[in-house]
């Protein structure tokens, strides 16, 4: 009986392609990288830069609401010292 096929991940077409002997030590062998700290720190760094683009994101939004907010009451303002 043959063995189901084997799924291969974006992760591992990125390792591939940056280092094919890295690839096949991890992939094949099944050997574990030694700098397996250095890796979780870039990671972690990862992630936490990843929350930092979404709160300037959610930052950014807040900003354009608050600008139209600014402008709406301008305009009231405008309209009720004229009338």
């Amino acid at each position: 009986m043959t063995d189901p096929p084997r799924v291969l991940r974006a992760s591992e077409i990125g390792e591939y392609v940056f280092c094919h002997r890295a690839w096949w030590l991890h992939r094949i062998q099944g050997i574990a990288p030694a700098n397996i700290g250095p890796m979780q720190d870039g990671t972690a760094r990862h992630a936490a830069h990843g929350r930092a683009v979404q709160r300037a994101e959610a930052l950014r939004r807040a900003a354009w609401v608050l600008l139209a907010l600014a402008f709406l009451f301008a305009a009231l303002f405008l309209f009720a010292a004229t009338h």
